[in-house]
């Protein structure tokens, strides 16, 4: 016979360009997520001639999250935030260097650095960060 056969594929082209145009547009339309954090980036300005040391407040939070300030042991949250609101109101806040214990639950520094970001203390630092590299 002379009748052409009837096809039995689909054209898959046509669907494969709507696919390809809408992850275009979502792709496009998602928008970018930045996970930055701000930083107070020092300017370029001349060194002082006699540089002061500045003071260091060292904090440490032992393995069973007992808050050491100077090494000398707080009784509870209350005694440490009397002591960063101190810090915080200073003119010229002191350098806090808190040290963590390798072992110690993350909730109790997220606390001690929650409490003092609260409080407005600006100048505070990780400190020993080498004993969680393994």
């Amino acid at each position: 016979s002379a009748d052409p056969e009837v096809m039995i594929e689909m054209n898959m082209t046509p669907l494969i360009d709507v696919m390809l145009v809408l992850i275009i547009m979502l792709i496009i339309t998602i928008p970018i997520q930045n996970h930055s954090v701000n930083l107070n980036m020092p300017t370029n300005q001349a060194a002082p001639k006699n540089p002061v040391e500045p003071v260091v407040v060292n904090i440490d939070v032992d393995f069973d999250g007992t808050v050491l300030w100077n090494g000398v042991a707080l009784a509870n949250r209350n005694e440490l935030e009397a002591k960063l609101t101190e810090v915080a109101t200073q003119a010229d806040q002191p350098e806090v260097h808190l040290r963590p214990n390798a072992v110690v639950p993350y909730k109790s520094v997220a606390a001690v650095m929650a409490s003092a970001q609260r409080l407005g203390v600006t100048k505070i630092g990780m400190v020993g960060n080498e004993q969680f590299m393994k």
